[in-house]
């Protein structure tokens, strides 16, 4: 029986208005109360999957020891192009990681054509949440800095570090400050930790200290020991194969960052927080050296970081978004010589107790006690202490005899170091680390950065919209969107 034309409308309004009021019951998608924005430097897929190889060899077996990182369940890759640039560096790069615009190498928070522009970190701010921008170098290089700071040149550090104290965030962290030389004097040092203690800021030196000002504090900035600022180097915590007992860590920092930004949550009502942090800021150090053991040891540290962070998504699986990415690549990595074939010894590398640098030191020290008259067996020792030539790590007749080459070009006659981005080195060190990697079958292709794909691990609320082929551009606008924060 045909329904009369009026009744058949009646139903199809009515089937309709169930329809709407089904659609709007519906739940809203869940948002981001807490954010973890992670950026390791330098660090392409191979990178990490150098890693991975090099801890399964160490245990006896082909294949990969699986980090935390990679176990998450999104995983997707990104381009990082620059805007004057299919290369790009860390200012342009973090420049777009941070507000989503593309701009020329050498750039913080500029863009070419408007001038500043502010980033997820500032929006998280005006959203009324606990913000944290931390590092694994100083708070002033170039891919911390581009979350707060704006300036047409990223070696205007002191012009950096005078923003930082004006942004009003809650947490900082990293090595230091760094300045260039003509600002390099204690004075402006002083006047910048002045600058910041003078807008609320407590100055903690080191994780022990941090844990006797936090409860305390409104503000933070946790940096290491100005004795290894003034002496040793403000630019850079040390490297992980490297550090000595009771030296901050990237890892301390993010113990400290996610604890102090969550008691800061509750503190405001447990509104969530964002927290940045350039956990891997020293794997790009390490892969402009083409240290391979350095480098990888520096990814397992940032997989401690991550474990942090996992750890905290755990506890709050239904509010918390984990998301890590990287800058660009460094160095051109390869897993596999041309000469080598078919051929991977990656576990060699576990001979290897300490970077290139810090070969370089027992070098200089030795050239200091000896007044420069350094001998070949003195220089035997170290390498067989340090990379483990001679006894674990087997040299052949030829490699022995470059070695004893270098020695007598550069211990007994002049020979220039090796230089490289962030380390100069001297040349017995450089050439018995470019000969560990050989042997083990790592390659590089530069001691610069490459056009390379980055990997992108994800999880928690929102992951699966960083499962793709991203750009650098996408993630503070994705991460926003998925947050609340308005633009």
């Amino acid at each position: 029986m045909r329904l009369p034309l009026l009744t058949l409308s009646l139903s199809l309004s009515a089937m309709a208005l169930t329809l709407t009021s089904c659609q709007i019951s519906q739940p809203q998608p869940k948002q981001a109360k807490y954010v973890f924005y992670f950026i390791t430097d330098g660090t392409g897929v191979n990178t990490v999957l150098g890693t991975e190889q090099m801890l399964a060899e160490i245990q006896g077996r082909w294949g990969r020891d699986t980090l935390c990182m990679t176990s998450f369940p999104v995983v997707g890759v990104s381009s990082t192009y620059s805007d004057n640039s299919g290369i790009t560096d860390s200012a342009a790069s973090g420049t777009a990681l941070a507000s989503g615009t593309k701009t020329y190498n050498g750039a913080i928070g500029m863009d070419r054509d408007t001038g500043l522009c502010y980033g997820v970190a500032a929006w998280a701010h005006e959203a009324g949440v606990p913000v944290g921008i931390a590092t694994s170098v100083s708070v002033n290089h170039a891919t911390p800095a581009a979350q707060y700071a704006h300036v047409v040149n990223r070696n205007f550090y002191y012009q950096i570090a005078c923003q930082l104290p004006t942004t009003d965030f809650d947490f900082f962290g990293g090595s230091d400050f760094h300045f260039e030389r003509q600002y390099s004097s204690r004075e402006y040092r002083d006047s910048v930790y002045q600058a910041c203690q003078d807008s609320g800021y407590v100055i903690a030196r080191g994780y022990d200290d941090y844990v006797a000002k936090a409860a305390e504090a409104d503000k933070m900035i946790l940096i290491q020991s100005l004795d290894r600022s003034l002496n040793v180097d403000d630019g850079s915590l040390p490297y992980a194969i490297d550090a000595k007992p009771g030296e901050l860590s990237v890892y301390d920092i993010t113990k400290a960052q996610i604890d102090f930004l969550y008691k800061k949550s509750e503190a405001k009502g447990g509104v969530g927080f964002f927290l940045m942090s350039e956990i891997g800021g020293k794997v790009d150090y390490a892969c402009h050296a083409q240290d391979g053991a350095t480098a990888f040891r520096e990814v397992q540290l940032v997989d401690s970081c991550m474990r942090l962070a996992y750890e905290f998504y755990l506890q709050h699986p239904d509010e918390t978004l984990i998301l890590l990415t990287a800058d660009h690549e460094t160095g051109g990595l390869t897993l596999g010589c041309q000469s080598g074939g078919y051929v991977a010894n990656f576990g060699l590398l576990q001979y290897q107790t300490c970077s290139v640098d810090a070969i370089t030191g027992h070098f200089h020290a030795l050239r200091s006690e000896t007044k420069n008259h350094v001998s070949w067996e003195q220089v035997q020792e170290v390498l067989r202490q340090d990379l483990g030539f001679w006894g674990a790590v087997e040299l052949t007749a030829n490699e022995e005899s470059l070695l004893k080459d270098i020695y007598a070009r550069s211990f007994v006659g002049k020979m220039p170091n090796e230089t490289n981005l962030y380390s100069e080195n001297e040349p017995m060190a450089a050439v018995a680390v470019h000969m560990i990697n050989d042997k083990a079958h790592l390659g590089w292709n530069t001691g610069g950065h490459t056009a390379g794909l980055v990997p992108v691990y994800a999880c928690g609320v929102g992951a699966e919209q960083f499962c793709t082929h991203n750009d650098n551009t996408d993630f503070a606008l994705k991460i926003a969107r998925i947050a609340g924060y308005k633009k």
